[in-house]
């Protein structure tokens, strides 16, 4: 059972990216043309809220049951063990904050172009925050292990 969940944590977070870039992308671009919010805008946002919310999900329940997550007296001075057990779940959990609170909040505006600019700026802000969780992680951006 915990291969199977740490395969699909792994497999999910290509969707969270591809649907995080998405998003940002099509962001800039509405936001810059001043473009309306549409349904398909709506739709972006709600897959990788979705996306991300499941991640989550799983990230816990691995966080929970893996044996590279330990509390004792060596934690704090073993990078790799202070990286699982600390730093990769607080970078992801305020990503993953950003990321719920930008489509919330720009579900509730009135203005598109305050809704664009919205999830463009919190969106890239966890976007950045889940590129540096991924290099502290020491395998790097564009590690073998990450493909």
């Amino acid at each position: 059972m915990y291969t199977g969940l740490l395969h699909t944590h792994s497999l999910l977070r290509y969707f969270v990216l591809i649907a995080l870039v998405l998003v940002i992308i099509n962001s800039f671009l509405k936001w810059s043309g001043k473009k309306p919010f549409t349904k398909l805008d709506n739709s972006l946002s709600l897959y990788l809220f979705i996306f991300t919310h499941f991640q989550l999900l799983i990230g816990l329940v691995l966080y929970f049951v893996s044996d590279l997550v330990q509390f004792n007296s060596g934690t704090m001075s073993n990078s790799e063990l202070r990286y699982w057990a600390v730093e990769h779940i607080s970078l992801n959990l305020i990503a993953i904050i950003l990321i719920t609170m930008a489509r919330i909040t720009a579900k509730k505006m009135a203005d598109d172009i305050a809704k664009h600019k919205r999830l463009l700026i919190f969106n890239a802000i966890a976007l950045l925050l889940i590129f540096i969780s991924l290099s502290m992680s020491g395998r790097g951006i564009l590690h073998p292990s990450l493909f």
